[in-house]
């Protein structure tokens, strides 16, 4: 039977209910509306954003999908574990879907909870085509909660996505609102002495950066389920009920800090795997991830969801009430962070030698690598004898930084991007994400495959291994080995690096418990290590998430050769 749309109660369009199997999606052009001002996008079935999907663990789906546009189109089914052939990558899971066709997607739901679907074709999904995906598990939950309320944000911005890849590649700096000012000179002067502040000043100049590129992109309109933050976009509860929130970021380019003023957050699910509970008071969603959480009020008041920008240039906020209409406070805009040496990492052809105290060295137990001819990085040497316990990545403690600090082990030390709680309580951080009930078993990897994270920020050129998308070669995998990736981000910007297909396993040292993700992000200046068992054949796609980063080449085609009989039909 066809799955038809109709509009809920919070005014997106969910399944009817009762009816399983089908479903049917338009892909139309649509006016959004911010609030703050009216542009032309895209969207599904007349909407920004389309319908939630719901769909059932161990149901088979046909969605037919319709491009009413005058371009191609395609849907790819954000974190799902499905065949190749219906991940929707057009030039690498199929051709696309040409203007006035529709498209029938066929494949079995395999797994549980929130997830997101997109278009990934141009700048389709920036422009609006985006929706969420919600999967009921077969069997209980490990946590209750009474109500569930998908809460999907995005950055709206008044300028085409091709207008704005256009300025930036002219004026890479084009969006940054947020220099730094004479004022803020003067105040460095006085906790740091005049001269070092100069001596910082120069060496940034030097570099031709800015301690202020934290965001490439300022000026949007933070959107929580279509709506900007003057149209309050409210969810309905009853004091004492556990509410269970369901947070996606399908922003282009920002990162949100997200908390509620007066409500503990206790964090169950990462990228659609339950984890183990923990209680947090805000927590940083990277670009196409997904994070849930639960959260009780007692009393019969409003709280406001506040999600600012990692930059502090803009945010999204929504309210939580007993009834329509109602509104807490909205904070004020906390005063940016700024990047600092740490954050540089070990780009190259940086002299840091004149900096005091910097030793990018030790790189943790890799310190003895040779990383010279790793361009082409698929053939590594065996893992059996690796130890891979220290993850300390690089040492910047000697670095002259602000005592005091805030740490996080997946942020270079020193850094000047690590998050901390608006009320000086609990920030969620990767190390503290455990899987509730592993997947795999724990085995040796077969390989390690580096991929160092690259661009030139001044001509804005982004790229993995120094090499484009469209000069790479693919990265082959054999079917059934477990590959260990090395990430190494060789940039000053954060990269959300998604791999189509397969889980990604994120080392946090927790060994079986390590948490199941579908986009990890890493920091500037930083090492992570993710683990994936190749067990899905044909052709994938990795890149990083950030919009006009992936556009601009730091994309990958990845190959897994053998393993059941598989149609390559991507490259027409």
């Amino acid at each position: 039977m066809k799955k038809t749309l109709v509009a809920g109660a919070l005014g997106l369009l969910l399944p009817a209910i009762g009816l399983a199997g089908e479903y049917n999606l338009t892909v139309d052009r649509v006016e959004i509306d911010t609030g703050e001002f009216v542009k032309e996008g895209v969207g599904y079935n007349g909407k920004s954003p389309g319908p939630v999907l719901r769909f059932k663990e161990g149901e088979e789906v046909t969605i037919n999908v319709t491009n009413n546009l005058d371009e191609m189109t395609s849907i790819h089914w954000h974190g799902l574990i499905l065949p190749f052939e219906q991940d929707g990558v057009p030039g690498i899971s199929f051709p696309g879907i040409k203007p006035g066709e529709t498209f029938t997607y066929n494949f079995p739901i395999t797994q549980s909870g929130t997830y997101w679907f997109h278009s990934h074709s141009g700048f389709q999904e920036p422009e609006g085509a985006y929706g969420s995906i919600v999967i009921e598990p077969e069997g209980r939950e490990p946590f209750r909660y009474d109500r569930d309320y998908v809460v999907q944000l995005t950055d709206k911005h008044p300028h085409s996505s091709d207008r704005i890849m256009r300025n930036l590649k002219v004026t890479p700096d084009y969006y940054n609102r947020d220099q730094q000012t004479v004022g803020e000179f003067f105040s460095d002067a006085s906790k740091n002495g005049f001269l070092n502040t100069v001596k910082d000043r120069l060496a940034w100049g030097d570099m031709r950066m800015m301690k202020a590129d934290v965001e490439d992109l300022q000026g949007f309109t933070g959107l929580i389920n279509g709506k900007g933050p003057t149209q309050n976009w409210t969810g309905i509860f009853e004091p004492s009920e556990r509410i269970r929130l369901r947070f996606i970021n399908s922003s282009a380019m920002t990162y949100f800090d997200i908390r509620i003023p007066g409500l503990e957050m206790t964090v169950v699910q990462a990228d659609g795997n339950n984890v183990q509970p923990v209680n947090v008071d805000e927590f940083r969603i990277g670009v196409a991830e997904t994070f849930d959480v639960i959260v009780r009020p007692k009393e019969a008041q409003a709280y406001t969801i506040f999600a600012e920008s990692m930059g502090r240039s803009g945010y999204a906020r929504a309210t939580l009430a007993p009834k329509e209409g109602m509104e807490a406070d909205v904070p004020e805009l906390r005063k940016p962070g700024r990047l600092t040496m740490a954050d540089m990492g070990s780009m190259p052809g940086m002299d840091h030698g004149d900096m005091p105290g910097m030793n990018h060295g030790n790189m943790g137990e890799m310190s003895g690598m040779d990383h010279s001819n790793m361009a082409n990085s698929d053939t590594m040497p065996d893992m059996a004898e690796m130890d891979h316990s220290n993850m300390a990545g690089m040492d910047h403690g000697s670095m002259m930084m602000p005592e005091g600090g805030p740490s996080d082990p997946f942020y270079a030390d020193g850094s000047g991007l690590v998050p901390t709680a608006a009320n000086g309580g609990k920030f969620l951080s990767y190390a503290d994400l455990f899987a509730q009930k592993p997947l795999y078993d724990v085995r040796e990897p077969t390989r390690e495959v580096e991929l160092r994270l690259t661009g030139n920020m001044e001509r804005y050129t982004w790229s993995i291994n120094g090499v484009k998308y469209e000069d790479a070669d693919p990265i082959r995998l054999q079917y059934g080995e477990r590959v260990r990736f090395k990430f190494v981000n060789e940039t000053m910007m954060v990269h959300p690096m998604h791999l189509h297909g397969m889980w990604s396993i994120l080392d946090v040292g927790a060994g079986v418990r390590n948490p199941i993700k579908h986009t990890i992000s890493v920091q500037p200046g930083t090492t992570v290590y993710m683990e994936t068992e190749v067990d899905a054949p044909g052709q994938w796609a990795l890149h990083c998430h950030l919009s006009y980063h992936m556009a601009a080449g730091m994309f990958r085609k990845v190959i897994v050769e053998g393993g059941p009989p598989t149609t390559i039909g991507g490259d027409a």
